[in-house]
């Protein structure tokens, strides 16, 4: 258990297996694998509508129908309604490869050639297969497909060494009924035409085949212009002879049936292989999904014919290496190794996008030239400043082996109008770049030791930062590795790769003091509310440094392989560090000591923690998402950072995943359904009644409530009627009334009335202490038990008039001084109602309405005081 505990995975979007799609109505859903979990989405605006569980392994097939979704996962298949798990089906003995919707049956292939035949009517009962089918010893299974009309029939493709054979069964026979021959390559996909008798099968030459199953004739034949394996076909059902076409290279192809040519080319459509393809029922609407973590929608609405991008949801298709959180938290921006820069939200997956690099497919298309090789270079460092996002440019991005600096509008998240080159006589990469926290200036740090400042507003340079000492008239000797600046434009920080360290004047540009770390510095990160700054070099070790006293104040040592990135928290408690070596390790820099670490699968590149210091983003080696992780002692209300902290121990903990629920494997087969279900569904943070050290805690109480009881007397004076009540004329005739010698209507009495009155003579006991015994017996079995939180709860509940009322009967009633004070029942009730009040206010509970309740007290043992005062003058 750690201080950070694994929430979630978000920029995720599609992984490499082929999607689902089916129709509800009047909607399309598809259904896409994110790892572990699988997603599903409404293609009429392709946002997300729900998430599945977290599988044991690997999702490596999928199926859907209606509320079911069928996920095989190793030698498994878990079937899942909408978002809970109610069977696993097991009978595989290797790896499944494919899963094919076949009516109300599930056909199941795994490497061993095994097909079995599942039904999901009465799932409950059927858990095991109701067929099985063995291949052919020489066949390896890669597609599989229901052709149309053909009942109980299934086709069957092959792999590599068996020259691409198509085999067509009968599964309700378990007989194969006819083998077609090859084409001397491996069968890669195959899906059926809205032509009877007709299909179409992609080979890994690039070829395609239109071949009719009936006759064992070949139509037509379509070969790719680049090579790479035919992955993916779809023929379109709107009316148009069109089929569409993927392949490894990531280009998609529009094949003209009638006129047996190629129609168009999507050459931009993925980078990465084209993993499926789907026209839409009855639209001009094609959809494709691909391994570089995107889904797109194309339609076919130009007076050409040509497709165009209509919607997309879209993730990074290479690992990100920089984050940082924006807007307070809800957003993370993110650069990636994909060449785009990308902002991530926290809370709703639909507002996050890629900033636009201006015009990027029109440069392409005139330059034929792929989008990919347009686009600026990976991103290696940038900042922000959220006070300027209004006014102008508010990010700076360094780029790798690239001599300028760019700036990007935010607000309209596009690339900015300016360009920053530093050092234009002898220009060199920029290494490293801050924004000014006015957000007015951008200061870029080069591989040559350059400095240079920028007006973010303008584009104009500002001035240069120049080391008079050094041989070449810059900054620093060797490479800028970083730069910041204080909060109020009074210092600039910069640090070399050589392990010198400059404090500068910002305004003047002029060097106040230097030290040496004594090895090569890798990564520096300046906390601008307490001045330090703290810095890692080749030692592994983490120094911080004050910038105002100019002295070194702590050192951490703890890290065994190459330190990855730093942050410090917003008030500058908390220093995080991740390692090449798997872990994250949290240092109290007030303490100087290490608090809690752990150790992930795959090692951690960059860490943000977020303003509010509730959630910290991670990304890791070869994972293109970003992974969110929560504090626990912001969400547990634990009193005590050491009750959850590992401290120098090193804790393993798994990454979180795509979906926050998971499986029933954890769960206890002998528990009812409906517990397992509010289970899956509960907060797994434990919700302490515990408050802040030297803190109070109010009671969350609406203010009209706590502050009416205070002011009780005044309202009742303001509410006061200002006429006596009027006597009714007649009284309504099915109410009984009585005669009266006065001639006033008197009304008769219920009986039951009478029975309640008489009834509470005999006990011997009236209405007021009647309905002032539950306050009482709230108040002794508190007190009994030592714990005033029931009693607390029920006072709460009270309306002010009925708490004030209830004070007021808690009051001594005669002066018998000679009684002994333990048998006057009235005095032991208070005594146990100011215990109550004493509790209360050492544990600081209910603030403001426990003062409101003593207040509104002392009043009534005033007004009695006075009362009785008067009394004995008189």
């Amino acid at each position: 258990m750690g201080i950070f505990e694994g929430f979630r995975a978000i920029g995720y979007i599609t992984s490499s297996v082929p999607f689902s799609v089916q129709r509800l109505g009047t909607e399309t859903f598809v259904t896409v694998s994110v790892g572990k979990a699988f997603q599903i989405y409404n293609c009429a605006k392709l946002n997300l509508v729900l998430v599945g569980p977290q599988l044991p392994k690997k999702i490596r097939a999928l199926a859907s129908f209606r509320d079911f979704t069928f996920a095989a996962y190793g030698n498994e298949i878990a079937v899942v309604k909408r978002a809970h798990q109610v069977a696993t089906w097991s009978r595989h003995s290797a790896k499944i490869s494919s899963l094919l919707l076949f009516g109300d049956h599930i056909l199941s292939v795994d490497d061993k050639r095994n097909l079995f035949i599942w039904t999901f009517k009465e799932i409950d009962q059927n858990l095991a297969p109701i067929g099985h089918i063995m291949l052919d010893d020489n066949f390896t299974p890669s597609c599989m497909m229901h052709p149309d009309t053909y009942l109980n029939k299934v086709l069957i493709g092959s792999q590599e060494g068996s020259e691409g054979s198509l085999q067509l069964w009968n599964i309700s026979t378990k007989k194969k009924l006819y083998e077609f021959k090859g084409w001397k390559s491996s069968i890669a996909s195959c899906v059926s035409s809205p032509a009877l008798d007709v299909v179409a099968v992609g080979c890994t030459d690039g070829t395609i085949h239109i071949h009719n199953i009936r006759y064992d004739e070949e139509l037509v034949t379509f070969t790719h212009s680049t090579r790479g394996a035919v992955t993916a076909l779809s023929f379109s059902t709107d009316g148009q002879p069109l089929l569409a076409s993927g392949g490894s290279s990531g280009v998609i192809s529009i094949w003209n049936l009638e006129k047996r040519r190629l129609q168009s080319v999507i050459r931009d459509a993925h980078d990465g292989l084209i993993l499926s393809l789907h026209f839409l029922a009855n639209e001009p609407v094609l959809m494709s999904s691909s391994s570089d973590n995107s889904i797109k929608m194309w339609i076919f609405d130009t007076s050409d014919g040509d497709p165009r991008l209509l919607r997309f949801q879209s993730g990074h298709s290479a690992p990100p290496q920089c984050i940082r959180f924006y807007s307070n938290g809800r957003h993370i921006l993110s650069a990636g190794q994909d060449r785009a820069f990308r902002l991530f939200s926290v809370v709703q997956d639909q507002q996050s996008r890629e900033l636009s690099q201006r015009h990027i497919s029109k440069r392409a298309k005139k330059l034929r030239m792929k989008e990919e090789e347009i686009k600026l270079k990976p991103v290696i460092a940038f900042d922000c400043a959220e006070i300027r996002e209004r006014d102008w440019c508010n990010v700076v991005t360094c780029h790798m082996d690239t001599p300028q600096a760019y700036v990007w509008r935010l607000q309209n998240f596009v690339l900015g109008e300016h360009i920053l080159k530093p050092s234009a006589e002898n220009p060199t990469p920029v290494k490293a770049c801050t924004i000014s926290a006015c957000g007015n200036f951008a200061i870029l740090g080069t591989a040559g030791g350059w400095i240079e400042r920028f007006n973010l507003q303008s584009g104009m340079s500002r001035g240069s930062y120049q080391d008079t000492s050094e041989r070449r008239s810059c900054a620093h000797e060797g490479e800028v590795v970083g730069i910041s600046c204080d909060s109020t434009n009074t210092l600039m920080i910069s640090a070399g790769y050589q392990g010198d360290i400059k404090v500068w004047d910002f305004k003047a540009r002029e060097l106040k003091s230097r030290w040496d770390v004594g090895c090569s510095v890798v990564k520096i990160v300046f906390n601008r509310l307490n001045c330090l700054l703290a810095t890692v070099a080749d030692d592994l070790v983490i120094r911080l440094f004050d910038v105002v006293a100019l002295r070194m104040v702590r050192k951490f040592k703890g890290h065994t392989d190459r330190v990855t990135d730093m942050c410090f928290s917003e008030d500058g408690k908390w220093l995080l560090s991740s390692s090449m070596d798997g872990t994250l390790r949290i240092w109290d820099v007030i303490l100087a000591r290490q608090i809690d670490a752990i150790r992930v699968d795959v090692s951690i590149t960059a860490l943000a923690l977020s303003p509010n210091m509730d959630i910290l983003a991670t990304t890791h080696v070869d994972q293109n998402g970003v992974y969110l992780w929560v504090n626990q002692s912001m969400f547990s209300g634990a009193s005590n950072v050491d009750s959850y902290a590992s401290g120098k121990e090193v804790v393993s903990i798994k990454l979180p995943s795509v979906s926050s629920t998971r499986g029933p494997q954890a769960e206890d087969a002998d528990e009812p359904k409906e517990k397992n279900l509010q289970s899956k569904g509960s907060v797994d943070f434990k919700v302490l009644d515990q408050q802040i050290p030297d803190l109070v805690t109010l009671s969350l109480l609406p203010r009209s409530q706590w502050q009416s009881l205070i002011n009780l007397d005044i309202i009742k004076v303001r509410n006061k009627p200002i006429e006596p009540p009027k006597k009714p004329e007649k009284a309504p005739f099915f109410l009984p009334s009585v005669p009266s010698v006065s001639g006033e209507i008197m009304f008769k009495p219920s009986e039951s009335a009478n029975e309640e009155v008489k009834k509470e003579q005999v006990d011997g006991r009236n209405p007021i202490d009647a309905a002032s015994s539950q306050f009482l017996l709230f108040l002794h079995s508190s007190a009994e038990m030592n714990n005033f939180s029931a009693f607390t709860e029920y006072i709460k509940g009270l309306s002010p008039s009925t708490l004030d009322m209830e004070l007021r009967m808690l009051q001594i009633i005669d002066d018998d001084d000679e009684q002994e004070p333990v048998k006057r029942p009235e005095l032991v009730s208070i005594e146990l109602l100011l215990d109550y009040f004493v509790h209360e206010i050492s544990c600081r509970n209910n603030f403001e309405f426990v003062q409101a309740v003593i207040r509104s007290m002392g009043k009534h043992f005033d007004a009695n005081r006075d009362y009785r005062i008067r009394q004995e003058s008189s």
